[in-house]
């Protein structure tokens, strides 16, 4: 990310208008080195499913094909779940400041959920921004805590 985020905005039929705001502003935003519409679009809103947008943006994140992705669906809890089903994928949910503050500070997650029948646009559009500003800093005392997560994941399940 030295040279700016490669981002991924993707959403369902619940979500297209935040992420098609939210995507304008990726398109103008500096630290943004590309963007990527996962779709689905206002064309053809029933073009994806929550789970099959938020499964290829935490399949490409994992590939290295990306860095980062912000997913909105009607609450965020459904795109959540799904992307963090993709081995390695820390994804959350977030509708406040602090908590977009710390899913990266704390989490050094790679996607952030929203949901638009949850919040309004305004705050939608900045706490992506403010999300962005943010990266996980490895010498702090949460990377021990986010280690310990990826070793879990890691190890062989029962």
């Amino acid at each position: 990310m030295a040279d700016g985020i490669r981002l991924l905005l993707g959403g369902d039929s619940a979500g297209y208008h935040y992420k098609d705001a939210i995507l304008a502003d990726a398109r103008e935003d500096p630290r943004v080195a590309s963007v990527e519409d996962l779709g689905v679009n206002e064309s053809d809103p029933k073009a994806g499913t929550y789970p099959s947008v938020a499964i290829a943006a935490a399949t490409k994140i994992m590939a290295g094909e990306a860095d980062r992705a912000i997913l909105v669906c009607g609450t965020g809890i459904g795109v959540s779940i799904a992307a963090n089903k993709v081995k390695g994928i820390r994804a959350t949910v977030a509708h406040d400041s602090f908590s977009v503050e710390r899913s990266i500070l704390s989490n050094d997650c790679q996607i952030l959920t929203m949901g638009e029948r949850v919040i309004g646009l305004e705050l939608a559009r900045r706490l992506a921004k403010e999300w962005l500003g943010y990266a996980f800093d490895p010498s702090s005392h949460s990377k021990a805590n986010v280690d310990e997560i990826v070793d879990y994941e890691g190890a062989p399940s029962d």
